[in-house]
């Protein structure tokens, strides 16, 4: 079983067993659903635990699990990353990826020169996510993850193809 990262349980929330996960999925919605299994790594060891309630509070995403009744037993799993089974994954639109996708894949520009390999994918607080670069030589660029930039994406061949403008690179 492969497993993806979507959270980080950063503390416990009240009396009743809740974790306090500081998210990273777009999905908190469906990955919370209560029946759904998340696994949360204590140690060398993947922990299952079902969802009973889901609900947002300042930012945070509130979870409580059937597995854990109250603080007491929700208190060892502080700092615990959480995962989903990656077949649990939701299917995305055509064209739309997961960061994970994208890092490791080959930049090239149109012409199928090379550029670099994405190293990561950031979020800005803009009107987009920007692509990192590191290119050949060692130095880092950032690309915005915007149609204009990218024009292909081929996760089977491993690349990504970037429309180079003068001062992007």
């Amino acid at each position: 079983m492969e497993y993806i990262e979507i959270g980080r349980a950063v503390n416990t929330h009240g009396i009743r067993g809740e974790l306090k996960i500081e998210s990273w999925s777009d999905f908190d919605e469906i990955r919370y659903t209560p029946g759904n299994t998340v696994y949360l790594e204590k140690g060398e060891e993947m922990v299952p635990l079902t969802v009973k309630s889901f609900r947002v509070h300042k930012g945070y995403s509130l979870v409580s699990f059937e597995e854990l009744p109250d603080i007491n037993a929700a208190e060892p799993y502080k700092g615990c990353i959480v995962y989903v089974d990656d077949d649990d994954r939701q299917e995305l639109e055509e064209g739309e990826y997961y960061f994970d996708e994208l890092i490791g894949l080959k930049a090239r520009d149109e012409e199928g020169n090379p550029i670099g390999e994405v190293i990561a994918v950031e979020e800005t607080s803009g009107a987009q996510d920007n692509l990192r670069v590191k290119r050949e030589d060692g130095r880092e660029v950032l690309i915005p993850n915007v149609p204009a930039f990218v024009k292909d994406v081929d996760l089977d061949q491993g690349t990504i193809t970037i429309h180079v403008i003068e001062g992007l690179l």
